[in-house]
């Protein structure tokens, strides 16, 4: 189509020029003393317009001589830049394939390409990325003293630099992730604290929080960004649960007397204070601190709702109870009465029950429920043994040590 354009405009300035110069009879006299030269106008214009586009082409000609040397500069320029981003796809290739000593290597020649050539050597984005590349495949390589070298070429390129962020911030999650290789837990959180306040609500960097605040054995931190991390779907709903539960539980059993203990207790989101496991390992760390009082107020909603837990929560709360029966209110009993009630065949409530009313000092009833946790076939051994235990106990309050030794031996033989 170009070409049926190209030839209609010739046609047309052949029509023009035939219609224009055909009839044309001007002459154009040139004096040059003591000469004089006629010419047709049309041969003047044809000479006029010819050597201007002689003149044009020799000024062209000059002005490409002149500037070879700038445009052979541009070439090399060219050819170095595109030699830096081949080395940089290699680098990346070879990492993801998992030859890090050619990633490395790879890298170092990008970054030797950048260093000879002018248009990429101001280019911090540029060789803060390869030297982020090297640091990483030298941290496969183990190398930690090359790669933290590397890591710090990384900060001395994008200091005061605008445009480099997000490879900044790349770096300071990769440093973080490397201390969690290290198991340096703290150093970890040292990046990752350092951080704007948008980079750490990231799931890769709330993860990475996680993982350095258990490394570093600080329980509520890891708790605060699993937390976190279950709202932004970075962990399944089973998984998260599961999670929360474990990291509260170590929470609770760093406590170191109780005043610590209720401050963590409280730091605790509801949903996690009403979670039987949680409850029961609470009780059982305030039972073992000598605040068996605490214990209860914790345990008591969970004995209220008793019959909705599972088997093993059961279980659980059950034995925290017994763990924090000192000093035992009255008020407890028709709790307890309406639990056993609720129900009448589960050994581990028959069993706090039984040890409940021990303390209470009403062997009668107490004696009764712990031989039918003993002789119970579908009891756990474990249980079965506490509770001969436990009747050995009220006999000696009592002063039958003959009864005393025998309950002694049973628990003996059901361990």
């Amino acid at each position: 189509m170009r070409w049926v354009v190209w030839l209609f405009l010739l046609f047309v300035v052949a029509v023009l020029s035939a219609s224009t110069l055909g009839a044309n009879d001007a002459l154009v006299s040139i004096f040059l003393p003591p000469w004089r030269v006629d010419l047709s106008l049309n041969l003047f214009v044809l000479i006029v317009i010819g050597a201007a586009l002689v003149v044009q082409g020799i000024t062209r000609a000059i002005t490409s001589l002149l500037d070879m040397p700038e445009r052979a500069r541009l070439w090399r320029e060219s050819r170095r830049e595109q030699a830096a981003q081949q080395a940089l796809r290699d680098a990346l290739i070879f990492l993801f394939a998992g030859r890090y000593s050619r990633s490395h290597k790879a890298a170092q020649r990008a970054l030797d390409i950048q260093a000879r050539s002018q248009s990429l050597a101001s280019d911090a984005q540029f060789a803060a990325l390869l030297h982020l590349l090297a640091a990483n495949s030298l941290h496969r390589l183990q190398d930690k003293t090359r790669r933290d070298a590397q890591l710090a070429e990384v900060s001395t390129w994008l200091a005061g630099q605008t445009s480099g962020g997000a490879v900044g911030e790349g770096a300071a999650l990769l440093a973080a992730e490397w201390a969690i290789d290290d198991r340096q837990g703290g150093r970890a959180l040292e990046q990752l604290l350092a951080l704007p306040a948008g980079v750490t609500r990231r799931t890769l960097a709330l993860r990475l929080r996680l993982q350095a605040a258990r490394l570093a054995r600080q329980p509520l931190e890891a708790l605060r960004s699993a937390r976190l991390l279950a709202n932004h779907g970075g962990i399944p709903a089973l998984a998260a649960d599961g999670l929360l539960r474990s990291l509260a539980v170590e929470a609770l059993g760093g406590a170191r007397d109780i005043d610590q203990l209720r401050k963590i207790w409280l730091q605790l989101e509801a949903s996690e204070r009403r979670n039987p496991y949680v409850c029961a390992h609470a009780a059982e760390r305030a039972a073992a601190l000598d605040a068996p009082g605490d214990a209860r107020a914790w345990l008591r909603p969970q004995w209220e709702a008793l019959a909705r837990l599972g088997e093993r929560e059961r279980e659980a709360v059950a034995r925290a109870l017994v763990q924090a029966l000192n000093g035992l209110p009255a008020d407890w009993l028709p709790l307890l009465e309406a639990a056993l009630t609720a129900l009448p065949q589960d050994a581990a409530v028959a069993y706090a029950v039984g040890r409940a009313l021990a303390q209470r000092q009403l062997w009668g009833r107490a004696r009764r429920l712990l031989e039918g946790v003993a002789r119970m076939t579908s009891a756990e051994p474990d249980l079965r043994r506490d509770a001969w235990k436990a009747l050995a106990a009220i006999a000696e309050e009592e002063g039958d040590t003959d009864r005393a030794a025998d309950c002694y031996r049973s628990a003996t033989l059901s361990a």
